[in-house]
């Protein structure tokens, strides 16, 4: 029984690495994702500075999140031997990682572009804001962030996040890094979930997809619900 719990164990603590990649890239997504949110609330109407301080903690997050994802994965990558499956899986999650890196770098480009148009120094800064009419703001999304919790715990060496453009330029030469380090084509890297898997019904999936036409239009307003009866259908929503 021993020897059988030893062998768990083992087990665990192999796959530990692994698991703490896979949750930390969960988060990372996450965390981007509110991060854009906020991003396009810049010099709005919802535009303010409490939004301005949680984005900054938002980015801190994320920061935190990609320099540890990128270590962990490099070390599973480039040292020791993992079997087959698990490669697998740790490669999967590279890709999905750089391709987040590149998301970042793009939002943290349009943060910097939108707070140099619109500066909220002085009171009279709010004049120049866009009412886009919108009626929700980006401050709510801090409590999805903070759900976001490290897969490890924090470290006192931890490096705190540099400013808007240190934190591209180190962004940029991370996926160098990986690149140089890591050589893993993307081309060879399956997809483990097929598209659509989270917005479509599965007890819809054999319903065929119908051509849009005028004489589908001209049918009648029942029909002018979507461009098709794909249950995925993402203007669907937008036009709803």
């Amino acid at each position: 029984m021993n020897r059988w719990r030893r062998s768990v164990g083992e087990l665990q603590a192999r796959r530990r690495p692994l698991l703490e990649c896979q949750r930390a890239q969960a988060a990372f997504i996450k965390v981007t994702a509110c991060l854009q949110l906020q991003a396009t609330c810049l010099g709005s109407n919802s535009d303010c500075s409490r939004l301005r301080e949680e984005l900054g903690e938002t980015r801190a997050l994320a920061h935190s999140l990609c320099t540890g994802l990128q270590k962990r994965l490099t070390t599973l990558l480039t040292q020791g031997e993992l079997p087959q499956e698990e490669r697998a899986e740790a490669e999967r999650l590279w890709v999905l990682f750089l391709s987040g890196l590149e998301i970042f770098q793009q939002d943290l480009q349009k943060v910097i572009l939108l707070q140099e148009l619109f500066p909220l120094k002085q009171p009279r800064d709010r004049l120049s804001l866009v009412n886009t009419g919108g009626s929700g703001d980006g401050i709510g999304v801090t409590g999805r962030v903070t759900m976001s919790q490290m897969p490890w715990p924090k470290t006192q060496d931890q490096d705190p996040c540099p400013d808007l453009s240190t934190q591209i330029s180190q962004l940029e030469a991370m996926a160098q890094e990986m690149l140089r380090k890591v050589n893993v084509p993307f081309w060879s890297v399956e997809a483990t979930q097929e598209a659509w898997a989270d917005s479509v019904d599965t007890e819809q999936d054999d319903e065929p997809v119908e051509e849009m036409s005028v004489e589908n239009v001209a049918a009648g307003p029942q029909r002018l619900g979507g461009c098709c009866h794909y249950p995925g259908c993402r203007v669907l929503c937008l036009l709803n």
